[in-house]
C-alpha cells in the first residue's frame, strides 16, 4: 500500500469491481481507447492486478480518496507487457473516473509510484504511454518530470490499422530524475 496527503493506493477488493466497471463502460473515461469495456473484462483486469500485487508487490492500485475511502480508480505500476514488443522494464498508468478530474490526483499518485519504483524495486527507468490524442495524460507524465522520447514512439499492437488511438507516443523518466 501506498499513501500520499490525499490518496491510498491498496489492494484491490471485491466493492471496487462494480465502481470500477461502470467507470470502464464510461465512454468519456474510455475515450482515448478502442472502446469501453464489459464487466467480465474490469474483473479479468482486476483479477490481473491483484495477482500483480500478491505475486510482486505492485501493480495498478485500486486507489481511494484518503479523506472519505471513495474508489476514484487506479494509479500504479507494472512490468511492460511482451505484446507491446517494448524493451522490458516497468511502466505507469493511471485511470481514474472523471468525478476525481482536475485535482491532481493523478501526479500526486504518480510521484508516490515513481518513489516506490526507484526507492524500493531499484529500477533504472520508468515508462508511460498513451495515444498521441490523449494530451490529458501527456500533461500528467510531463508534471512527474517524465520527457517524451519521440524515437520511441510507436503504433499500439492491440488497436486496428487506421484507428485514432493507434498512434501512441513514449514517455521516460531515469531514476535520477531525468526524462
Amino acid at each position: 500500500m501506498l499513501t500520499t496527503d490525499r490518496l491510498i493506493l491498496r489492494q484491490w477488493r471485491e466493492d471496487d469491481r462494480v465502481p470500477f466497471a461502470a467507470m470502464c463502460a464510461d465512454e468519456e473515461v474510455m475515450r482515448y481507447f478502442p472502446r469501453v469495456m464489459d464487466r467480465a473484462e474490469t474483473d479479468a483486469a482486476v483479477d490481473r492486478q491483484i495477482k500483480g500485487i500478491r505475486e510482486k508487490g505492485y501493480a495498478f492500485w485500486a486507489t481511494e480518496l484518503r479523506e472519505t475511502g471513495q474508489f476514484i480508480g487506479f494509479v500504479g505500476i507494472q512490468d511492460i507487457p511482451d505484446y507491446y514488443g517494448l524493451p522490458a522494464g516497468i511502466e505507469i498508468g493511471w485511470r481514474l473516473d472523471k468525478t476525481a478530474w482536475g485535482q491532481g490526483l493523478a501526479p500526486e499518485g504518480a510521484r508516490a509510484c515513481l518513489a516506490f519504483a526507484f526507492a524500493k524495486l531499484q529500477v533504472p527507468e520508468v515508462i508511460a504511454f498513451t495515444a498521441t490524442l490523449n494530451k490529458p495524460s501527456m500533461r500528467v507524465m510531463e508534471k512527474v518530470g517524465m520527457t517524451r522520447d519521440a524515437t520511441a514512439d510507436f503504433d499500439h499492437p492491440m488497436v486496428e490499422e487506421g484507428h485514432p488511438i493507434r498512434p501512441h507516443v513514449l514517455y521516460r523518466i531515469k531514476a535520477d530524475g531525468v526524462g
